[in-house]
């Protein structure tokens, strides 16, 4: 878990303003692997954030994405999910309830240099999402 302090330095690091509904965004995004949309974050952070709104958030989550602290993982014509973890890595999603998870598999500057092998472009960054069912979602598929 990432304290309160280290937050601060990398929102200051950025050049954005520390404000309290940052601040609660951001540490709850980095407390979390559930991979929340901004309605979840509001509905989460809202109770112990004076003043918040839906919009605020919106509005935080944007910001946090221009400069690289938060991931924005879009499913189709669903609402986005935001990761607090920036660090290169995969995700599954579980195609009937919609969970994400993260996956740490083949070194991702392996699959990088791979594929700049293959096709001659300089790949900048990787987003891999594997497509399936979760354990729970499983048995119901299965049935």
């Amino acid at each position: 878990m990432i304290s309160a302090q280290e937050i601060i330095r990398e929102l200051h690091s950025c050049n954005v303003r520390v404000t309290p509904q940052r601040l609660k965004i951001l540490s709850y995004l980095k407390g979390t692997d559930t991979h929340p949309t901004a309605e979840e974050i509001y509905q989460n952070v809202s109770e112990n954030c004076y003043g918040l709104s839906l919009a605020t958030v919106y509005n935080t989550l944007n910001l946090l994405k221009e400069h690289n602290l938060v991931l924005e993982l879009k499913y189709g014509d669903l609402a986005s999910r935001f990761d607090g973890n920036v660090m290169e890595h995969y995700h599954v999603y579980c195609k009937k309830c919609g969970k994400v998870s993260d996956f740490m598999g083949s070194p991702v500057n392996e699959v990088k240099l791979e594929a700049e092998e293959a096709t001659g472009f300089a790949i900048e960054s990787v987003r891999l999402d594997l497509y399936g069912y979760c354990g729970r979602c499983q048995t119901k598929h299965d049935a």
